[in-house]
């Protein structure tokens, strides 16, 4: 009431739009902040686990009230808002069998003309021969899908919990021995 022209209509107007925008702008901030903690209470992920949010692939360094950050296996780190990652499939890749490290898996397509149980075996050597690859669970190969012109075959493997090393380097030494 002290201020000049507070009686006015156009006053009362621009204060209710204001209103209106802080609290829009308020309900946002609370919902980070719900996010957060859920995050951070449910148990989904927690610091040194390696994931996959959406698109985003690495190890959690910091997971805060409003944030996600994550390294990725070439050193970037990713800031991620916790209404992002809430709304976002999320694979930890840490917590897939007790008492091993994190799932290393990749995708290949070998044409019909190959025996299957050839390719099981040349993926499994494969994975055998890695570095960084845990021998026991042992590693599996899955046919995944049957299309036109191929099989896609998924090898799936862990590594150990002793000595976990980046995902894309295990992914990269286990790529180079299957080729």
């Amino acid at each position: 009431p002290y201020l000049p022209g507070a009686s006015t209509d156009a006053f009362k107007g621009l204060s209710v739009l204001v209103g209106l925008m802080v609290s829009l702008g308020g309900a946002s901030v609370i919902g980070q902040a719900f996010s957060g903690l859920i995050l951070m209470y449910s148990g989904t992920f927690r610091r040194g686990d390696y994931v996959r949010i959406g698109d985003n692939e690495g190890t959690v360094t910091e997971l805060s009230m409003f944030t996600t950050h994550l390294r990725t296996g070439l050193g970037e780190e990713i800031t991620l808002s916790n209404s992002v990652v809430m709304a976002a499939t999320t694979r930890n890749y840490s917590r897939a069998v007790p008492g091993t490290g994190y799932v290393v898996d990749t995708v290949v397509t070998i044409g019909y003309g190959t025996p299957w149980r050839q390719v099981e075996a040349m993926l499994l050597d494969a994975a055998r021969r890695t570095q960084d690859i845990a021998q026991s669970p042992a590693p599996m190969v899955r046919q995944t899908a049957l299309s036109d012109y191929y099989v896609e075959y998924r090898l799936v493997a862990y590594t150990p919990l002793q000595k976990p090393a980046p995902r894309l380097e295990v992914l990269h030494r286990l790529h180079g021995n299957i080729q």
